[in-house]
């Protein structure tokens, strides 16, 4: 069943709390339609709170911080809202929900800062989860092909909040921007004395953590596929071309 109709759900808002819960609240009683599906998603499969509450609180918390995101330039375009869609897999039958549940949460007042720590607190022990959000993020920033400043702000700023490094954030940042995006070493995390052994061994260990079926285990909702799919497939392309330029068999 498609995540949006517990997103709409009165029982998702109350068994979350926070911002986050305060948000979904809003949601659930905003739109009529939206509520018949809501009730009957619930119908045929009743919200679970510990099953279906970290996958809600993922995606209204990408919607969230992706609508604000979009807003760190000055102006919301439709290549940064054709890129959520890209990043953040949408059936074409959701598409209206999703139109409403991003417009408004663009439209609410309370500041970014407030989602992304109820966030990182609830994936704090799970941190290529949120590495993932990052990405989305990043995704939508370089949509309309200029990396603004302020976008870079908000997103180190997200970054600090989720708990990374300085030394993190550098990494993260470089695998999307900046001449070195497309270095394999920087993409591994290792630099470029790491011996062949030690080289296989942080491949194996970020293919192994990055993972669809591990971060969906951990809470990443199914819908956000895309993302875990193509990090995956980003790390095998460095490794390869490592290996190749080593002549690692």
């Amino acid at each position: 069943m498609s995540i949006w109709g517990k997103i709409l759900g009165a029982n998702a808002g109350l068994a979350m709390g926070g911002p986050l819960g305060a948000l979904l609240g809003v949601l659930a009683g905003h739109y009529t339609v939206d509520r018949d599906a809501a009730r009957q998603a619930r119908n045929s499969e009743p919200f679970d709170p510990r099953a279906d509450t970290g996958r809600v609180a993922f995606t209204i918390g990408v919607i969230a911080l992706g609508a604000k995101m979009a807003k760190a330039d000055g102006v919301v375009t439709r290549d940064e809202i054709n890129a959520f869609k890209q990043v953040f897999q949408i059936p074409p039958e959701e598409a209206g929900n999703f139109a409403k549940v991003f417009d408004l949460v663009r439209r609410d007042v309370a500041g970014y800062e407030q989602y992304a720590r109820q966030i990182g607190a609830m994936f704090r022990d799970r941190p290529h989860v949120l590495e993932d959000l990052l990405d989305g993020l990043f995704h939508i920033a370089k949509a309309d092909g200029v990396f603004h400043p302020n976008e870079e702000s908000y997103l180190r700023s997200v970054a600090g909040i989720f708990g990374f490094s300085d030394n993190d954030w550098q990494r993260i940042k470089a695998g999307h921007v900046g001449p070195d995006a497309g270095d394999p070493y920087v993409i591994l995390g290792v630099s470029r004395g790491v011996s062949d052994s030690e080289l296989k061994t942080a491949y194996r260990a970020l293919v192994s953590a990055n993972h669809p079926d591990r971060l969906i285990a951990q809470g990443m909702p199914e819908e956000f596929i895309n993302v875990a799919n193509n990090k995956v497939a980003t790390i095998n392309d460095a490794y390869d071309r490592i290996a190749k330029q080593r002549g690692i068999n």
